[in-house]
């Protein structure tokens, strides 16, 4: 689906590809210094659908800053979007953020990417060196559930080196499916579903985007435009018919 933050077979030994990904793995390192309140993979699951509810309420902020309507934030209207939200970015931090969010690579940014890139957002602006202010004028309030996700990856994270390993997703699972002959398939299936290239380790880009599918944002889009290729047809056979 797109390009994970390092290529190497070792997390330890992994070196991000762009600045914006170096800054969001020393960040994350420094947040797993101060652990976190997740206790077991199954209270990330239970938390599914608040997660959920509470993502959806920027659908309007997405449609809103998709200026033209065609369902994807381009650069311009991304630059539009933080200025609207009182966030101050510097040109090259919007075209990193948008180049790392654009997995797709439709020159545009869609709405589970949108999510992404503002938890994104959320995760640097205690970076020293980032540039943003901590409002989030006219949004929803994210925070609680943007720290969630923050949450659930440092619990997965159990060495703190910012990568998540498939043996640490197997321990996670493990722990709550201590016994069951089916844990060991559900964690290699949710690690599958992070590890866009196959290399073994999950930064946490590739984290947010997959829970992004496992609480349902990704496939209620799908079905929407699903929904109204089917209604488009409906009306050209009743067109036809007519």
């Amino acid at each position: 689906m797109g390009a994970a933050v390092a290529k190497s077979s070792s997390a330890r030994g992994a070196v991000p590809e762009s600045n914006l990904e170096a800054r969001i793995l020393e960040a994350m390192r420094r947040r797993e210094a101060k652990g976190c309140s997740i206790k077991s993979f199954n209270s990330i699951i239970l938390k599914f659908p608040k997660i959920d509810q509470s993502l959806r309420k920027c659908k309007a902020t997405f449609e809103n800053f998709d200026e033209d309507g065609n369902g994807v934030i381009d650069p311009q209207e991304l630059k539009h979007c933080f200025e609207k939200l009182e966030i101050s970015l510097t040109d090259e931090e919007i075209n990193d953020l948008f180049d790392a969010c654009d997995i797709s690579e439709a020159k545009g940014i869609k709405f589970n990417e949108f999510i992404v890139l503002l938890c994104l957002v959320y995760f640097l602006r205690e970076d020293p060196a980032a540039h943003q202010s901590k409002s989030w004028k006219g949004m929803p309030n994210l925070d609680s559930t943007f720290e969630t996700l923050v949450d659930a990856f440092v619990f997965l994270d159990k060495n703190k080196d910012g990568y998540v390993s498939r043996n640490e997703m197997v321990d996670a699972i493990n722990e709550t499916t201590s016994g069951e002959r089916s844990s060991g398939r559900i964690a290699m299936r949710r690690f599958e579903e992070m590890d866009w290239d196959k290399n073994g380790m999950v930064n946490f880009k590739e984290f947010l985007f997959a829970f992004t599918r496992w609480v349902g944002i990704e496939d209620a889009d799908d079905n929407d435009s699903d929904k109204d290729a089917e209604n488009d047809s409906s009306d050209n056979d009743a067109e036809n018919d007519n």
